[in-house]
């Protein structure tokens, strides 16, 4: 797959953009001010392979916090702002590494470039975020709804009042909860500006409709080569987000890295307790940071030569089952033990 040929900018020590590994993002849900509880979900976070987080900055205690976030991080910081200009300043003395703004509603030219000229010297990006929610008015009596154009439209506009100022830093995202449109939407961006892309499908839902929508949508930019950093929006633990966010980038092919698991449908042909053995290996090998494919599969139609397929795998019969290493059979075990001599086989390498 050809990817996009965006600018690059840095975000602390993590390049995005310009061909740099697509990195995955979340939002901490905790009240920014409480620096302590944030730092404690930054944490989790990093722990689950987030690369960048957001946090809300609505007022200045938020912002007061962020001193201490910032410091203590283990991952870059991103402060999300409305209105309010002066947050935008105070988190930027405060050390944070990326600013995510609308320059139309901070209040005007001035304040736009005072905002700029602060990230330019500390070399901080910005992140213009696009919705199709909070689109201006004018451009909604012009296209009649939100629709892409309108969307690009409205980044243009952003873009020009940082660009007037000299700032090229510059990430951007155009989301809306409307997977047909957000794609819509890239892809006009994607031909319309170099500047690398945030890519993500707002208010996307639930943790089960949300990874449905985020796959969808997400997935579907990637491979056609648009996007340089994602986000996974569920209305669940923001740890969540980063495991759907690393899953789609594996199944895009775009990220390497950690065991990949391979499991059958059940049918009438299955002959084991699939469903809870296939869970039970995910869960078992979820910290195992090794780039192998293992297989659980259910039958003798299909499974062997699936399994065969993998680094390691399972077949099973009824009452036992078929361990595989690098396509050769191992062993035949009893079903009850298939489980702990499959994680035998793959911890012995």
């Amino acid at each position: 797959m050809k990817r996009e040929n965006t600018r690059r900018i840095y975000v602390g020590g993590v390049a995005i953009g310009g061909g740099a590994e697509i990195s995955v993002q979340s939002m901490c849900n905790t009240s920014t001010a409480d620096a302590t509880a944030s730092l404690a979900q930054i944490r989790a976070l990093g722990d689950a392979g987030c690369d960048i987080v957001r946090l809300a900055v609505p007022d200045m205690a938020a912002a007061a916090a962020m001193e201490r976030i910032a410091a203590e991080s283990p991952i870059p910081i991103v402060a999300d702002i409305h209105f309010d200009y002066r947050l935008a300043l105070e988190c930027v003395k405060a050390g944070v590494h990326k600013i995510r703004i609308n320059p139309g509603n901070i209040g005007g030219a001035e304040r736009v470039r005072t905002v700029a000229e602060a990230c330019g010297e500390k070399k901080i990006p910005i992140r213009i975020g696009v919705n199709s929610g909070s689109l201006e008015k004018d451009l909604l009596r012009k296209y009649g709804a939100p629709t892409a154009e309108a969307m690009v439209e409205s980044a243009e506009r952003h873009i020009a009042m940082l660009t007037d100022c000299g700032f090229e830093d510059i990430c951007l995202s155009l989301k809306a909860s409307d997977v047909p449109l957000t794609v819509a939407a890239y892809r006009l961006a994607a031909e319309r500006f170099p500047y690398p892309l945030h890519v993500g499908v707002t208010e996307a839902g639930t943790s089960y409709m949300g990874l449905v929508q985020s796959a969808v949508g997400i997935g579907t930019v990637l491979n056609e080569g648009i996007g340089d950093t994602i986000r996974v929006s569920l209305t669940a633990d923001p740890v969540e987000e980063i495991k759907a966010g690393i899953s789609i980038l594996k199944a895009a092919g775009l990220r390497r890295g950690g065991v990949k698991i391979v499991s059958c449908p059940t049918c009438g042909r299955t002959q084991i307790d699939l469903i809870s053995t296939a869970r039970e290996v995910e869960e078992r090998l979820s910290g195992l940071e090794r780039n192998i494919t293992v297989a659980v599969m259910g039958c003798i139609v299909n499974g062997p030569g699936e399994a065969r397929e993998a680094d390691f795998g399972l077949a099973g019969g009824k009452g036992e089952a078929v361990l595989f290493k690098k396509g050769e059979i191992v062993s035949k075990v009893a079903e009850r033990d298939m489980v702990s001599a499959l994680l035998k086989l793959i911890n012995e390498g």
